[in-house]
């Protein structure tokens, strides 16, 4: 079987997941413009020209959702790549030299483990100003535990295989026997996880910007168009359905992609 379609999802939920999430990242790269008033056609029903209708500034409300999809699911791949590479990175090293640092390294995963992004979130954004940098500091801050957890437990397994135990044999020092041969046999799980964490990281970023901690308004943003909307709840309810649908989509469209990779490499 050719390398390309051996690390496709094994099942066809996963690779409908795996075409949906395609489809979503050309979605992100549409020019849309989802920013102009029209004050005229505020609040106006789904239409031809506004499949959805328009939101409380007349700006088309599908429009705002396609754009909203950059921010939104962009910021969100950030915020777990940037998560992974730390928690790999430092799980990865304090499984592997072990000591005081990896039982150090627990227990700051085991503190850090308790605290809600959302309470770390409220307490930088009374010391910093609201916004992506201090949304992307309170995700990371926290998200990037479970990866150390992981990679942690994975490089323990790997320590006493027999391909590193070579590698020492043959001279290889930590950073080679961790980066050179522990990571290669570690990084499919972890992008599988990946995709797990993917849903937390995106229903987390959406309840910050919902209370105003993230993007700030006119970007179009799905937790911020949702607190936009509520109050117009029973008026248009359009506003607050469209984007909580869209998070909830892509919220199970990954952990779906998320489940068949984990099946296809760790199964």
């Amino acid at each position: 079987m050719p390398r390309v379609l051996r690390v496709l999802p094994p099942t066809p939920v996963g690779r409908v997941a795996l075409g949906a999430v395609l489809v979503l990242l050309v979605v992100a790269l549409l020019p849309v413009d989802a920013v102009t008033n029209d004050l005229a056609n505020r609040l106006a029903p789904p239409s031809p020209a506004h499949p959805l209708g328009t939101d409380h500034l007349g700006r088309d409300l599908l429009a705002r959702i396609a754009a909203g999809t950059r921010l939104s699911v962009g910021f969100t791949l950030l915020a777990v790549t940037v998560c992974a590479l730390v928690g790999t990175i430092a799980g990865m090293l304090a499984g592997y030299l072990g000591g005081p640092g990896a039982t150090l390294l627990l227990r700051i995963v085991d503190v850090l483990v308790a605290v809600p992004a959302v309470i770390l979130g409220l307490v930088l954004a009374a010391v910093l100003q609201p916004g992506l940098r201090t949304l992307l500091l309170a995700v990371v801050v926290t998200g990037w535990t479970p990866f150390a957890r992981l990679a942690y437990q994975l490089t323990l397994r790997e320590a006493g295989s027999g391909h590193v135990e070579s590698a020492i044999a043959l001279g290889a020092g930590p950073g080679r026997v961790v980066f050179g041969h522990i990571l290669r046999a570690v990084v499919r799980p972890l992008l599988a996880h990946g995709c797990l964490r993917f849903a937390n990281t995106l229903l987390a970023i959406a309840g910050l910007s919902f209370l105003g901690l993230g993007a700030q308004p006119p970007t179009p943003e799905w937790g911020a168009m949702l607190a936009e909307g509520r109050q117009y709840l029973f008026s248009a309810p359009g506003l607050v359905l469209a984007p909580a649908v869209a998070v909830l989509a892509v919220a199970l469209l990954v952990t779906l992609l998320g489940r068949a990779l984990e099946r296809r490499w760790t199964g």
